[in-house]
């Protein structure tokens, strides 16, 4: 099998098509493609019709869905799953932040003592999105006692949640909104899910309680959410994606006394290379025995 990594070269994307055993090509000549460094509007520029398969280096595929650039006749493979582990640890760091209050220690510049500190032991934390981050958000929460709480598209149970909804359940996610003390968002975009967090969910939110987006900044109303803020509603929240993103110098969530912004860093490049190069190698190994390929993208869904 020939396959072609780009518009932008890596190495170690290279090196993990030719350990999985396939042979690297140009774009012409390549029935595969593992994309990486370009926007879905080039695509047409490395498209051909002898292509058969594009890896994408992404969880999340809205930017190629709005660009309609999915075209039939080629499958494409996100790298849902991939980062999960890094992704979850970043949130679990948020989680602890805002309960312990650590983003007003590290503003504070005389010795004080921050109010509303909170455990994360014992608490009720409910996942909207509970896919692979949502799963390993969850291993990593066992040693807490947590309560888990999940939200996912299908509604078949998720492991070590105690109870589990669908997605279009609105009174399961009313209910998930209103008995947790952490709200995870780790859902794809799509039209269904954009503002899913609006005024009206953060109503239903339980006093004190912390919401966390480690999704994307699409999903949640940021004017509502500060609103929310500003009225003492919830406790806190802690964003990793933003709608607009980047947040523009300035934005009251900045230094919000409630907010915390990390600035799209649970993925990290320095993490992502190796993560995505062990996708590629072991698609592309999948790709050449006839297996099953991860992260199959479902054009309906979305994601």
């Amino acid at each position: 099998m020939k396959v072609h990594v780009g518009p932008v070269a890596l190495p170690e994307l290279e090196a993990a098509v030719v350990a999985a055993g396939a042979e690297l090509s140009s774009a012409a000549d390549a029935s595969a493609l593992v994309w990486f460094g370009g926007s879905p509007e080039q695509f047409a520029e490395l498209d051909h019709p002898a292509l058969e398969w594009v890896q994408l280096p992404s969880a999340g595929i809205e930017s190629w869905v709005s660009a309609d650039v999915l075209r039939d006749g080629v499958t494409f493979t996100s790298a849902a799953g991939t980062y999960a582990q890094t992704v979850a640890e970043h949130t679990l760091g948020l989680m602890l932040a805002g309960a312990r209050q650590m983003h007003q220690m590290a503003r504070e510049t005389s010795w004080s003592k921050p109010e509303g500190q909170r455990s994360v032991f014992g608490s009720t934390v409910g996942i909207i999105g509970a896919g692979g981050i949502g799963r390993a958000l969850i291993d990593l929460l066992r040693p807490f006692g947590v309560r888990v709480l999940a939200v996912n598209r299908s509604g078949k149970p998720v492991d070590g949640a105690a109870a589990t909804w669908r997605s279009d359940d609105a009174e399961g996610v009313a209910e998930l909104l209103a008995e947790s003390d952490f709200v995870i968002i780790a859902a794809p975009a799509t039209a269904e899910t954009s503002k899913l967090i609006d005024a009206a969910a953060l109503s239903r939110m339980k006093p004190g309680s912390w919401l966390i987006n480690v999704a994307r900044g699409s999903l949640v109303d940021t004017d509502a959410l500060v609103e929310a803020l500003d009225a003492g509603r919830i406790g806190g929240a802690a964003l990793d994606v933003t709608d607009p993103e980047p947040l523009p110098d300035g934005h009251p969530l900045f230094q919000h006394p409630r907010a915390i912004i990390s600035p799209h860093a649970a993925n990290p490049q320095s993490l992502l290379i190796p993560a995505l190069a062990r996708r590629v190698e072991e698609n592309v190994r999948r790709r050449i025995a006839g297996e099953p390929l991860l992260g199959l993208v479902d054009r309906t869904a979305g994601y």
